[in-house]
């Protein structure tokens, strides 16, 4: 099932006060960026976010859900709620998370 654009809407909004949070589609999902990095996604209609020691340590309540079938799970959560946590969040895991590779050339 596609995740609905409104939800990510909402998620970017509570979001606004970071700067350098993107997004990418993705078949019908949504990946989440923060300075280039990801950090979690929109996987119908639920926020999945990266397993990190920093989201552990901030997460009271750890959950997990696979995004979609065989992928690796990562954490669902409903802090997308609290705009201020979840900004601190995102900052606090960045260091945590791992640097895109860049594409190779053909």
């Amino acid at each position: 099932m596609a995740s609905d654009k409104n939800f990510l809407d909402y998620v970017l909004d509570q979001l606004s006060a970071l700067d350098g949070v993107t997004y990418r589609a993705m078949m019908g999902e949504y990946i989440l960026y923060f300075n280039g990095r990801i950090f979690g996604g929109i996987y119908d209609n639920r926020l999945l976010i990266k397993p990190v020691p920093a989201a552990l340590r901030l997460i009271s309540d750890v959950r997990y859900a696979e995004p979609y079938e065989g992928a690796k799970p990562m954490i669902i959560t409903d802090i997308v709620d609290n705009s201020d946590a979840f900004c601190n969040l995102v900052r606090q895991m960045y260091d945590e998370l791992p640097e895109v590779k860049p594409k190779k050339k053909k």
